[in-house]
């Protein structure tokens, strides 16, 4: 079973004016991950796809998306895969590849049909591409690992970059997660912007009754996003993102847009935040 909601793109003096469920109808990705059915998030922010397969040891086929009027969804996109479940595996072109928990696969533009087997949890990014490139697994000990933070300020964190330049190549695809160290919660310190990409997050490896509280919004207009596991948050290009969470957390960084310069940000120093 496919479902694909529709994500519009919304102003920044539009959202200064949202309630907190307005703010969540237009901004909170939830209700991704569905044992036997495949839900798709279509955004209007460079046209960006996140979502959530769960094969439930059975299998599904994501092919043919209305929302993009293409004969199969990656006729003119690439796709980013991380599993977040059990050993599952996904199936295209002909290809097969078994990913563990933390694996990521890429498939270039012009895969075809793509199969989801397995105890896997598979979180779903896509976004148009212009060139077809090689398909690709990375597993965690292929990433370019980066390590920031400090314990004294509660953001020791390990980011691990797995589409992204220094790895392979991708047409505009970039994607990795960070994890957090015992004792920091902030994810990302200072805040800061891009308006060349968007970007989206997706919060999982949490307790059931925790949360981790996004910040979003303009820097001198922010709000706020309760989050919890395995629901993310759509930032728009003039969106800050970052968040402090309960406990132990994961979130995979997925952006498109301009450039694949993962270090081209306007960085917000907290006290300039309001």
């Amino acid at each position: 079973m496919l479902t694909v909601t529709t994500r519009h793109a919304v102003h920044p003096e539009q959202a200064k004016t949202m309630d907190t469920a307005t703010l969540r109808r237009h901004f909170l990705a939830d209700e991704m991950f569905v044992a036997g059915e495949i839900r798709l998030i279509y955004t209007h922010y460079d046209r960006f796809v996140m979502g959530g397969a769960v094969p439930g040891n059975g299998s599904l086929v994501l092919d043919r998306v209305e929302e993009t009027k293409t004969a199969s969804f990656l006729d003119r996109r690439e796709m980013g895969v991380v599993n977040i479940g059990e050993t599952g595996t996904v199936s295209a072109g002909g290809e097969s590849w078994e990913l563990a928990r933390g694996d990521v696969l890429y498939l270039g533009m012009g895969a075809g049909a793509v199969t989801f087997a397995g105890a896997g949890r598979f979180y779903i990014t896509s976004c148009p591409a212009h060139r077809s490139l090689p398909h690709r697994l990375i597993r965690l000990a292929d990433s370019k690992e980066v390590r920031l933070g400090a314990t004294e300020t509660s953001n020791k964190r390990v980011i691990n970059q797995f589409i992204h330049p220094l790895v392979m190549e991708s047409c505009q695809l970039v994607l990795g997660y960070t994890m957090l160290e015992d004792g920091s919660v902030w994810n990302t310190i200072p805040s800061h912007i891009h308006d060349r990409r968007m970007e989206a997050y997706l919060y999982f490896g949490m307790d059931e009754k925790s949360r981790v509280l996004h910040l979003m919004g303009e820097p001198q207009e922010t709000r706020h996003l309760f989050i919890a596991n395995e629901q993310g948050a759509i930032s728009p290009p003039w969106s800050v993102h970052s968040g402090a969470g309960i406990g132990s957390y994961t979130f995979i960084w997925a952006m498109a847009g301009d450039n694949v310069d993962y270090t081209d940000m306007d960085f917000i120093q907290p006290g300039d935040l309001r």
